[in-house]
């Protein structure tokens, strides 16, 4: 797929999710409400977290397509990034709040009287939400789009949240402190899909580099243009979302002329272009180690 059928895909799920999130929101709110549900005010908000992880999708997919101009050379990848580290900082203070509400309402032995409307609400919820966490998981794996896959997830956790929802109004005649324990376990899922949001994004921010097995795969690569690459070292990854910029230091023999190193970090240049999809700059050195004497 080009990058405009992909970014068709990701603004399809992008919109169908927030769509849905918004609705779902709506009704979860006004029955939590309506009956002075902590749990359901929470497990709303929580949806709500995915209506806003949703937009941060459809911002990074439109900020992705802009081009590279003046002030930003490598495009605009990183604001995906940025966001979701503030929207995550905001849903920290909304599970904290949650969370103190439902520790205050275990202390007051504050019981709530569930609706029937209620319950099928969430109960519906739990299958949208996990029918829209499958086609988020199908539109990732078929892009490879790692925001999509993440999104799945957050669909998910609703999913798992609204089914605890529904347990504990079947079970809130029988134990009055149901509504108040399951406030606390939405706001440690809130908590959790904050931490899914931020640390990816902090650990882009601060840049992050290439594995063992991945730095030996470009080793592999750049030798097979020329046996006689002896090491590689100074690897540096720069990633700007779609564009990854990446340099090395390559040594070849000492007694190589200038022609012939620069034609071999060329071609290697090229095999690792089209391997990684990333611009590739590579400075050959002469190797210390001295050659075999002649016979």
């Amino acid at each position: 797929m080009n990058f405009k059928q992909k970014k068709s895909l990701g603004y399809l799920e992008g919109w169908l999710s927030v769509g849905l999130n918004t609705t779902l929101f709506g009704l979860k709110f006004w029955v939590g409400s309506r009956i002075g549900s902590v749990s359901m005010v929470a497990d709303a908000w929580h949806t709500l977290s995915d209506t806003l992880t949703s937009i941060v999708l459809i911002f990074g997919f439109w900020m992705a397509a802009r081009p590279a101009d003046e002030k930003h050379r490598f495009g605009h990848g990183r604001a995906e990034s940025i966001a979701s580290v503030v929207i995550g900082t905001l849903l920290i203070v909304v599970g904290a709040a949650f969370l103190r509400e439902s520790i205050v309402r275990l202390i007051n032995r504050r019981a709530v009287t569930f609706e029937t409307f209620g319950i099928v609400i969430f109960l519906v919820s739990v299958f949208i939400k996990e029918a829209l966490a499958q086609f988020s998981f199908w539109a990732g794996r078929k892009i490879d789009s790692k925001s999509l896959l993440a999104d799945g997830w957050h669909h998910r956790s609703d999913a798992i949240a609204s089914a605890l929802i529904v347990i504990g109004a079947l079970l809130g005649k029988t134990f009055w402190w149901i509504d108040g324990v399951l406030g606390i376990g939405v706001s440690v899922l809130i908590f959790y899909a904050t931490s899914t949001i931020i640390r990816p994004a902090a650990s882009y921010l601060l840049g992050e580099s290439f594995t063992r097995r991945e730095e030996k795969q470009i080793l592999d690569a750049a030798r097979s243009v020329h046996p006689a690459l002896k090491s590689l070292h100074h690897l540096h990854v720069h990633n700007y979302g779609d564009h990854i910029e990446i340099t090395a230091h390559l040594n070849l023999p000492p007694e190589m002329s200038v022609d012939e190193g620069h034609e071999i970090a060329t071609k290697a240049e090229v095999i690792l272009k089209e391997q990684l999809k990333a611009e590739v700059t590579i400075h050959i050195e002469p190797s210390l180690e001295k050659p075999a004497p002649k016979k």
